[in-house]
């Protein structure tokens, strides 16, 4: 490649959008290592949390610095070990930012996986080569692609402990094949390292000269995100605030775009209401701007003076999402208490909120293979169901796989107002 090319290329990716990925897998196959080998030789570390993790490390009686407790930030589970929570970080490389979660192992952690999941572009995946594609990997492949994950990375680790053999990863590798082809993810890496010695993360070992792929660091910084995708969709602008005229400055609508683009004098549609109008004025930052996309927090004036209140969606008129007074959707559930039958819950979506009753419980994913299956209608902490929704008044939706933000909401539950599970428009 050419000098200019290089720069070119260089330049694109810097460009690129934040990119979130979580990290999971079976127990003790070296994630929370794994993202801590990452930030270390990615230098994304200050120095107060380096000295933090070297203390910690000689309390445990480890003869160098344990890099997992770089993720596992609460004491509980610096104790066991383990990963208990999702743990978020992030760092900065030249070419991209990013965002980690490191979501846990355990089954009973579930729905802690899948908050992780659901705002991730990617998911990276690790294998202990020793023993292969196990049950709980399966699952966290599974649940990936069901929360809309369009990019797996399988790290195939501690290559270190079976000699770097070729011919164990290759077997690992077909076996990752076989079973996720199906499951229809955008892209599918393997790739071979050892978190613990730095193999294949950020730099490469002399040991794996015989893998021509990427590192995990450059697969990750050429990964498209959900904000380059969502910059092709249609517009959706969830209103969060209106500003109100003061002075010679006009009424504004203040929020986050969530899908497509906005330009100063394109028609929109502004739902509930119906009503039509054009764009006048983009600010971002304070600066006037000609256009906006996705990701961006802006505030745009309108041509006319229409009603607007916090929840309404401005949109594009040639692709409005539709109007839904019932819902079927996928629930996963993350409350201590059960599903009630028939139970009445607030759904929050799109900065809208309004009643519900569950009408119907489909199916339920089996808690190994996430297939689903008929239920009895016993619902708990963990369990992943196809529900239909009966709503009070409508909302205004997309298919979770084209747009997150429309496509997906949360329960509340009316009484006690915690949040018991988190849906997905199918």
């Amino acid at each position: 490649m050419s000098l200019l090319g290089e720069i070119e290329r260089s330049a694109a990716a810097a460009d690129r959008g934040v990119l979130r990925f979580v990290t999971a897998g079976s127990v003790d196959d070296g994630k929370s290592t794994l993202i801590g080998r990452l930030l270390y030789d990615a230098r994304a570390i200050l120095e107060d949390q380096l000295a933090a993790v070297e203390r910690a490390s000689l309390r445990r009686g480890v003869g160098e610095i344990d890099l997992s407790l770089l993720t596992d930030g609460l004491e509980a589970e610096r104790e066991q070990g383990i990963t208990i929570d999702v743990a978020y970080r992030y760092f900065a490389t030249p070419r991209r930012k990013f965002i980690i979660a490191d979501a846990p192992g355990h089954e009973q952690y579930t729905r802690n996986m899948a908050t992780g999941a659901s705002t991730a572009d990617a998911a990276v995946l690790l294998v202990d080569v020793r023993k292969r594609l196990v049950e709980q990997t399966r699952r966290h492949l599974l649940l990936a692609r069901l929360l809309g994950v369009r990019h797996a990375i399988v790290f195939a680790n501690k290559m270190d402990l079976v000699g770097y053999s070729q011919a164990i990863f290759t077997a690992v590798r077909d076996e990752v094949l076989a079973f996720a082809r199906p499951l229809g993810f955008a892209t599918l890496d393997i790739l071979p390292g050892s978190a613990l010695r730095g193999d294949m993360v950020v730099a490469r070992g002399p040991e794996l000269d015989w893998f021509e792929g990427p590192t995990l660091l450059e697969r990750l910084e050429s990964l498209d995100s959900a904000a380059d995708q969502a910059a092709a969709g249609a517009l959706r602008f969830p209103v969060q605030l209106v500003s109100r005229p003061q002075g010679d400055s006009a009424r504004s609508y203040l929020g986050r775009i969530e899908s497509g683009t906005v330009s100063v004098g394109d028609e929109v549609l502004v739902l509930p209401g119906a009503r039509r109008t054009r764009v006048r004025e983009i600010v971002v930052q304070g600066a006037a701007c000609p256009i906006a996309a996705a990701g961006d927090s802006v505030s745009l004036a309108l041509a006319d003076d229409i009603d607007i209140a916090r929840g309404d969606l401005i949109v594009d008129p040639r692709s409005a999402p539709r109007e839904a007074r019932a819902l079927e959707a996928t629930l996963v559930w993350l409350d201590a208490d059960p599903m009630h039958a028939s139970g009445r819950y607030l759904v929050h979506q799109a900065g809208r909120r309004t009643l519900a009753r569950i009408k119907e419980v489909a199916s339920r994913r089996d808690v190994h293979t996430l297939e689903e299956r008929p239920t009895d209608g016993s619902i708990g902490t963990n369990d992943i169901v196809r529900a239909k929704l009966a709503l009070q008044s409508p909302l205004f939706v997309d298919s979770y796989d084209a747009v997150r933000a429309t496509g997906s909401f949360i329960l509340i539950d009316e009484a006690t107002n915690r949040t018991v599970a988190a849906g997905m428009v199918r």
